[in-house]
């Protein structure tokens, strides 16, 4: 198989794994679910002390960014801060795994990031415009 074949399969692999997003509501829900899950990933590497994947790492920090500059300060108000804050802390925790820290607190991270994403789906049919 040559570069430019391998290159167009791989283009298509990744087009067909990412799902389709329609609306704010859903560009959120989808951050917050992949931020999960690459939460779960690093733990579970370094409970079984396999390498950590930077691949990971990296989908932690955008998804951060991603959430952190989706924030409305003016609307959000206190909850807006309160939600910077919160993935402020998440993304101290992927940085302390960047740097092999041992003391990172993925699992209260990854916690967070869940209940978040539980409400986030409860208030979804009445926030989802599309």
């Amino acid at each position: 198989m040559n570069v430019a074949l391998a290159r167009s399969k791989y283009r298509q692999t990744e087009k067909a794994a990412s799902p389709e997003v329609e609306s704010p509501y859903q560009v959120i829900l989808v951050t917050l679910t992949e931020l999960e899950k690459s939460f779960s990933v690093l733990i579970e590497a370094r409970k079984q002390e396999r390498a950590i994947s930077d691949e990971h790492i990296n989908r932690c920090f955008t998804a951060i960014y991603i959430l952190q500059s989706s924030l409305d300060f003016e609307k959000g108000g206190e909850l807006a801060t309160t939600l910077y804050q919160l993935y402020e802390y998440c993304r101290q925790q992927v940085l302390a795994v960047f740097r092999r820290e041992q003391d990172a607190k993925l699992d209260e991270a990854r916690e967070a990031i869940a209940g978040i994403l539980s409400a986030w789906s409860e208030i979804g049919p009445q926030v989802d415009t599309k």
